[in-house]
């Protein structure tokens, strides 16, 4: 089975996911080892910590268990996995912004601090550890809306259909969660 080779990893993919539905534990123990990682890091972005991404790895791969009958073999088993991880990602900030009366664009803005001066180039000197500290501190939903975007790589369109939101909103969302992490590291 060859990585370049898309349809012989979907074959395996195939056989793993049967061998796990037969019974085989050791199959989904490699199937959580090769996916786990990434999936981890999406459950960190989303969530904003350690403790929640915990839970939501463990929610992710129990889902995952529960739901492996579905999987129908059309994509890769990385793909339906992280498909089905940010289905719940998203699950728990709806949930969490439900009961934060949903954080939307009713944040008063106004006392945020300035960002650095028109004209002038913003000199960061920022580490990964202080960016991630940063992200964990945006709102919910800005949070979703920049890692969507600017760590995943969807397109506006995709994330006011995954947030069910306006695409305005998202970009909107999208532009306040960049100023703040701007204040935040400035």
């Amino acid at each position: 089975m060859s990585p370049s080779n898309p349809v012989a990893v979907i074959g395996g993919d195939r056989d793993v996911v049967a061998r796990c539905l037969g019974g085989d534990r050791d199959a989904f123990e490699g199937i959580y080892r090769q996916h786990a990682g990434r999936l981890y890091n999406l459950a960190f972005r989303m969530s904003g910590g350690a403790n929640d991404a915990d839970d939501l790895l463990q929610e992710i791969f129990l889902q995952a268990y529960r739901k492996l009958d579905s999987y129908k073999g059309d994509a890769s088993l990385g793909t339906w996995l992280y498909r089905l991880a940010v289905n719940l990602c998203l699950d728990r900030l709806r949930s969490r912004q439900g009961r934060m009366d949903r954080v939307t664009d009713s944040i008063d803005e106004d006392d945020a601090p300035e960002v650095a001066a028109a004209g002038r180039p913003a000199e960061l000197n920022v580490t990964r550890l202080d960016l991630e500290r940063a992200v964990g501190e945006l709102p919910p939903s800005y949070r979703a809306a920049f890692v969507l975007h600017d760590v995943e790589g969807y397109q506006h369109d995709e994330i006011a259909r995954m947030l069910d939101i306006t695409e305005g909103s998202s970009k909107s969302l999208l532009h306040k969660a960049r100023r703040r992490l701007r204040a935040l590291l400035g």
